[in-house]
């Protein structure tokens, strides 16, 4: 019977288109799932070691003149300057996740253990708070001793 070869044939062509499509839309699913895990482990940028589980400070970089954020504090213009080009790049919504599970964040890369006492325990990601809080651990020691890109810069 020829209509029922026709019908036959039309299935399975219906069948073949119906497997690539599910083949496709499991590919693209998985690419985008890829690039949202991608995505929260980089913050967009902002975590350039790309290991942070979430993004304290958001994932759109914002970039600060770090000579004009350096000149507000108490400190060695030159060493702040060398301090905060290496430790964010001048972008105030930078984190890094450390291996011990904190995170350092802003401009000043400012440690959670200090965001209690500088910052109502919220992380200081806005640069007039990320500012507070640098002055206030500066100020405990008189230096930039705390920052882990003193020595490389002379400033210790």
């Amino acid at each position: 019977w020829p209509p029922l070869i026709i019908y036959s044939k039309q299935k399975t062509k219906m069948t073949k288109i119906l497997i690539v499509l599910t083949l496709l839309s499991c590919l693209l699913f998985s690419f985008a799932s890829g690039e949202e895990a991608k995505d929260a482990g980089t913050c967009g940028g902002n975590c350039p070691s790309n290991d942070c589980p979430s993004c304290p400070c958001g994932t759109a970089p914002a970039h600060v003149n770090i000579a004009d954020i350096c000149s507000k504090g108490p400190w060695n213009q030159a060493c702040c300057r060398c301090i905060v080009s290496h430790e964010s790049g001048g972008n105030a919504n930078a984190a890094n996740y450390n291996h011990n599970g904190s995170f350092d964040v802003g401009v000043f890369q400012i440690n959670h253990v200090n965001w209690g006492g500088c910052n109502g325990g919220r992380a200081p990601c806005d640069v007039a708070s990320n500012l507070k809080c640098a002055i206030a651990v500066w100020g405990q020691h008189r230096s930039f001793s705390p920052w882990s890109t003193c020595k490389g810069c002379g400033c210790c």
